[in-house]
């Protein structure tokens, strides 16, 4: 499970629409009290933002939308309470883009 911190314009299809799944399981992780990754390193660096995995989910569902994918996925923006900018990361930006680009992938090209 990975919610990237990098803008999703860098991303490659596969690991824009994989992290809008993950963000949806993690969503519902959250928020529906779920027992599945509830110990899991990213799962516990958003409990209490979900406001900010709100806004991750918008950017995402923007990119989405801009590269002609269809968003059928809203989420709840009532549940979108807490802090609103994660300041956590698992991963420096600097460290997830080494690790994105020793990917067999196109990502960050864009």
């Amino acid at each position: 499970m990975r919610i990237w911190d990098i803008e999703p314009k860098y991303l490659c299809r596969n690991h824009l629409l994989g992290e809008h799944r993950e963000l949806h399981a993690l969503w519902n992780i959250i928020t529906l009290s779920k027992s599945g990754y509830r110990n899991h390193p990213e799962t516990k660096r958003w409990k209490g933002k979900l406001a900010a995995l709100y806004k991750r989910h918008e950017k995402l569902a923007g990119e989405m939308s801009f590269r002609g994918y269809t968003h059928a996925s809203p989420l709840d923006q009532k549940l979108a309470t807490g802090v609103e900018h994660q300041t956590v990361y698992l991963n420096t930006i600097e460290e997830q883009r080494s690790i994105l680009k020793s990917k067999p992938c196109p990502c960050l090209l864009s």
